[in-house]
Parts: C-alpha cells; sequence; structure tokens
C-alpha cells in the first residue's frame, strides 16, 4: 500500500501488514467482544455504503456521542470518512445547550449516541435542530433507530463501486473532523482538523512510540471526542495494536487487571489517584513491610533516568522494583510498559516514582489546534527528560516569542475554526498558530511547558502570577484534591481549595480526632484549617514572597464535569468556578 495520507486508509493498512483478531474489543454485558481487522474493514464499508444510500453527500456533517469508548464508534467514523463527508464528536456530558449549539453550528444531518442518557439529552433539543434528520442509538432503545439498520441497508454490495469513487476524491488536505473544544469560556470552538493535519500527526508521533508492531495490547478509555485519544487509536491501527475499550473511567482498575494492557493514555489527575491509592495502600502497613515501602518510595521520588543517579542507587533501584514496584506493575495488569500523558501538566514526582517502577509516564504536549501533538517524551534515545514535555516532533517547527508564548507551525496546524475567519486570524499569523502557553526550549532540545499565558495574571503591585505553577506545587499535597489561584488585579495571589475528603477523614482517624460528618462540617473545622495551612505554608516555600498564596478558602463540594468545575479533559473551568464561589471570593478580598 501506498503511503497514508487519509485516515481511513490506516484500518486498510493494519490489514496488509498486521491482521489480527482483536482489533476493536468491546465489552458487552461481562463478555469482551473481538472484532478483527477483516470485520472491522466490512463492517466500515456496509456503513459507507449505506450512507451513500442515504443519500450522503461529501462534506455533510454526522455527530457522534458517546459516553465510553467502543467499536461502533471508530467503524462509524472510518465508515463515514469513506463518503468524502465529516465525523463531529462531542463531548457526552456537555449540557443541553451546547448540543444544540454544536448540532445547529455544525450543520450535522445525523446524529449517533451511545445509550438512553445520551438520547434524552439529544432529544430535549431536537425540535430546536431543523437540520438534523434522524438519531440512531449504538445500545438498542425502544423507539430509537439502531446503528445496526445501517450494517443491514450496506449488505448490498452493488454501490462498493460509488464509495470507492468517494474515497479516491477525497484529498489529504480536504476536512476530517471537526472538533469543538470544551473551552473554560463561552461557546464551545470548532476546530476544523483535515486529514492531513492527523495523519501527519499520527505518522510524525509515531517515531516516539516503542511498540512491538502488531503484538502490543492498548486500554483505550480517555474520551474519544478528544483528539489526543482520536489520534492515538489511528496510531495504534497503524502499529497493530490490539484495542480495548475501558467500560467506564470507574471500572478502568478492574479492566487494566483483566485485559493486561501494554500501554494506554492517562491525563495527570488520574495518574494522581492511581498514586495516591497505592499511597494509601502502603500507609495501612506495618513493620518491615512499611519501612520498606516508604524506602521505596524515597528511593523512586529520586530517580533520574538513564543511570544518571549512579551504580549504587541502580542497585537499590534493582531491589526496590523486586519487593516493592513489581506489586504496582501486577495492579495494572503487570505488563503495562508505558503510560502516554497529556492534557495537562504532569507532576515531576510523579514522571519519577512510575519511572522508577518501571512504569514510565511519557508526558507530551499540544492542543486540539495542533491534531494534537507538539512535542512528546521519548524512553529511547535520552529522549526522555523529567519536568519536560519532551523535544519537538518531526516535521512540526516551534519558536518563542518574546513574552515567552510558544508559536508552532507545520502539517498539524488547523485549518482553522469553523465559520469563523476572525478568531482563525488572530490565532494563526503568518502561518504560526499562538498556542497560548507560555514554555521554553533548553540546550538539549527539550520544551518546557511554565503557564498558560491566559491565565497569568498580575496583582496590584504589578507581580506577575503563574497560577498553574502554584497549583500544581499545592496538589502535590494529599490533603489537597482540586485548587484554583485567585488575585488578578488584586493585593495578593489566593486561593480556593477542595479537600481530598476521603484522605481528610483517613486523618482523622488515624489522629484520634473528630473532624466532622459532613463536608460543610469538615472545611469548617478549626483543626482542618489549620492543617491545611501548613500543607499550604510547605509548599509556599519554593515561591517568591509575592507568589505566596496569603490566604484560602475551603469549599464544601466535590469539583467535577457534572457540576461544571471541570471540562471533560479535567482542566479548571476558570470562570465558572469564579463564579460559583464569588461569596470566598469577597470574604477574601474584602
Amino acid at each position: 500500500m501506498a503511503e497514508i495520507t487519509r485516515l481511513f486508509e490506516f484500518p486498510y493498512f493494519q490489514l496488509e501488514h498486521y491482521s489480527i483478531p482483536d482489533a476493536l474489543v468491546t465489552k458487552y454485558n461481562g463478555v469482551w467482544v473481538k472484532t478483527s481487522t477483516e470485520e472491522y474493514i466490512a463492517k466500515v464499508n456496509a456503513i459507507s455504503r449505506a450512507l451513500v444510500r442515504m443519500g450522503i453527500k461529501k462534506d455533510d456533517k454526522i455527530a457522534l456521542i458517546s459516553t465510553n469508548n467502543r467499536t461502533e464508534w471508530n467503524i462509524m467514523d472510518i465508515g463515514v470518512l469513506q463518503t468524502g463527508a465529516q465525523t463531529i464528536p462531542i463531548y457526552p456530558t456537555i449540557s443541553e445547550d451546547d448540543y444544540e449549539y454544536i448540532l445547529n453550528h455544525s450543520g450535522s444531518i445525523y446524529c449517533f449516541v451511545s445509550d438512553d442518557e445520551v438520547l434524552q439529552k439529544v432529544n430535549l433539543i431536537k425540535h430546536k435542530v431543523p437540520n438534523l434528520k434522524e438519531v440512531y442509538s449504538f445500545n438498542e432503545i425502544e423507539g430509537c433507530k439502531n446503528w445496526t439498520e445501517l450494517l443491514i441497508l450496506g449488505e448490498d454490495q452493488s454501490n462498493q463501486d460509488v464509495v470507492e469513487d468517494r474515497k479516491n476524491h477525497v484529498k489529504s488536505e480536504d476536512l476530517a473532523t471537526i472538533i469543538y473544544t470544551s473551552g473554560t469560556t463561552g461557546k464551545p470552538k470548532g476546530v476544523m482538523l483535515s486529514h492531513q493535519n492527523i495523519v501527519s500527526n499520527v505518522l510524525a508521533s509515531a517515531m516516539r512510540i516503542p511498540f512491538e508492531a502488531g503484538k502490543s495490547r492498548a486500554m483505550s478509555f480517555l474520551p474519544v471526542c478528544h483528539i489526543l485519544e482520536r489520534m492515538v487509536l489511528y496510531l495504534y491501527q497503524y502499529y497493530g495494536v490490539s484495542i480495548y475499550f475501558g467500560e467506564s473511567i470507574d471500572k478502568i482498575g478492574d479492566n487494566v487487571k483483566e485485559v493486561k494492557p501494554t500501554v494506554m493514555t492517562a491525563v495527570p489527575r488520574l495518574i494522581e489517584k492511581v498514586y495516591d491509592k497505592i499511597f494509601a495502600k502502603g500507609a495501612s502497613l506495618s513493620g518491615i513491610k512499611r519501612k520498606l515501602f516508604f524506602w521505596a518510595i524515597d528511593l523512586g521520588l529520586k530517580y533520574e533516568p538513564y543511570g544518571a543517579n549512579g551504580f549504587w542507587y541502580e542497585m537499590q533501584l534493582k531491589i526496590a522494583r523486586k519487593l516493592i514496584f513489581s506489586k504496582w506493575r501486577e495492579g495494572l495488569g503487570g505488563n503495562l510498559d508505558l503510560m502516554v500523558s497529556g492534557s495537562a501538566a504532569l507532576q515531576p514526582r510523579l514522571a519519577r516514582i512510575f519511572a522508577a517502577a518501571e512504569i514510565p509516564v511519557m508526558e507530551g504536549y499540544g492542543l486540539s489546534e495542533t491534531s494534537p501533538v507538539i512535542a512528546v517524551n521519548d524512553t529511547r534515545n535520552h529522549g526522555f527528560k523529567i519536568g519536560t514535555v519532551g523535544k519537538i516532533i518531526d516535521h512540526v517547527e516551534v519558536k518563542i516569542a518574546e513574552d515567552g508564548e510558544i508559536l508552532c507551525k507545520g502539517p498539524n496546524v488547523m485549518i482553522g475554526y469553523y465559520k469563523d475567519n476572525a478568531l482563525t486570524s488572530e490565532a494563526i499569523v503568518d502561518g504560526y498558530f499562538h498556542t497560548g502557553d507560555i514554555g521554553e526550549i533548553d540546550s538539549e532540545g527539550f520544551l518546557k511547558i511554565t503557564d498558560r499565558k491566559k491565565e497569568m495574571f498580575k496583582t496590584s503591585g504589578g507581580k506577575y502570577i503563574s497560577p498553574q505553577l502554584l497549583e500544581n506545587a499545592m496538589k502535590q499535597s494529599r490533603f489537597i484534591e482540586q485548587i484554583m489561584v485567585i488575585g488578578d488585579g488584586q493585593k495578593m495571589p489566593a486561593a480556593f481549595i477542595q479537600l481530598n475528603f476521603d484522605f481528610v477523614r483517613q486523618w482523622e482517624k488515624i489522629h484520634g480526632i473528630t473532624v466532622g460528618s459532613t463536608n460543610e462540617e469538615i472545611i469548617k473545622n478549626p483543626k482542618v484549617i489549620e492543617r491545611i495551612q501548613e500543607e499550604v505554608d510547605f509548599f509556599n516555600e519554593k515561591f517568591g514572597n509575592w507568589e505566596k498564596i496569603k490566604r484560602f478558602e475551603l469549599t464544601p463540594d466535590v469539583w467535577s464535569v457534572a457540576g461544571g468545575h471541570l471540562t471533560p479533559t479535567l482542566k479548571l473551568k476558570r470562570k465558572i468556578v469564579m463564579d460559583k464561589y464569588i461569596d470566598l471570593f469577597h470574604k477574601i478580598y474584602n
């Protein structure tokens, strides 16, 4: 097969080079159901034939909304792209208003949903979306058309020549998908990505991932509507990696033990939670086992790659891996060689501890607008440096503007924002996409992100504050689950803090004190407030006097996607969090 230039060619490349029995695997009613590469392509072509019979034309838009990653989503994606139409992936957790906006703004004419929960949300706004002809579901739902109707409609292969003609007329520079960014403020922006944008990113990123082609196994559970997971799914197909779709975030622990993956993607918050669970389990040990556990932790926190710590350290690490860290690997299925992390900054201590445990987390960097990868770490050839997001991938150019902003140019940079030329012109200047992130490239070529340009603020004294740096430091405390640094235009930085309530209750038992039965009681308890002050004071020591968090307020509710505090990729929605806690803001600054 010739060089891949269009997204729908990845399954065919897999068929030619690594045809596997478990190309896509989803769990239905407690049973993992495998779809082979051959069956995958057969169903893709059936979908394409059906869509052509339904009158789908080049550049039509079809929305896909699924609460979990699954085989059907991928078959629909490739089946749609083969016809020259585009897929519009939508986060299932967004509001009905955003559903309405995206479906109307994109002009989607069909919508495929995963389950009854999503269907109900779509049905609530369907009458406000005049272009939407029909909704299909992947699950069987009474009163709703099912996606298998398209498979049946496409059984007749007499129009396969039409599908082939459509495929032949799709150019690499053609629009493939519109990714609506979840956004921290305002209406979602439609990021237009071409086949070339994503294909170039897959092929360049593939050089950084050490897969054993045709023999690796992946666990996929991050939202496939996010460009990182979606790009990685194409990359898996390129390498002949078996893709097992996790049932849900809550069941990932069980799924990982069942599937025993060699690779998976994650976001820092989930890696933090994995570490916290391991730490809590170790803290409950006693005697020599407890001492060994914390000896291994201390050793891991000093880890430097490529034997930089010397012979004696490596000897101790070998013992720690055998006695302690091997159990961590067992807890994650026993075969996990690699985790790829994106979306937000990874705490360096986590990069160290997991690399020490032989489960390296390769941190990367990018945005939806860059398809997404700009840079990523690589364990081979001294391409891994803790505290950085790795070296720039091939064919992508990065330069740092005078104000420190990272500018990116290359085949991965989006076509533009859908129906918004003004915003596109503002974001892409002289071919360079302005990322809105502040960073630096060190002497070895590693990129380091220091903050979001838009999130930096000045105090009334004229001092710049980088909230992410403070937040990432403070979140190393086991008492602090979430934190948002505030203080734009104010005399000092302050913070809203959401406690790790589970850990606070453990702390309560260990110390034999009473802090309250509800979250509201806990955040008002003087002992708790005093203890959090100690944590804040400890981490403040790393910062200049003007940067230190001078005051904080604790919030009673758990920050979540459903509560509106976080985006689906677990980033802070700063404006919404500020609005929710405006009374606390006034309490701090009045």
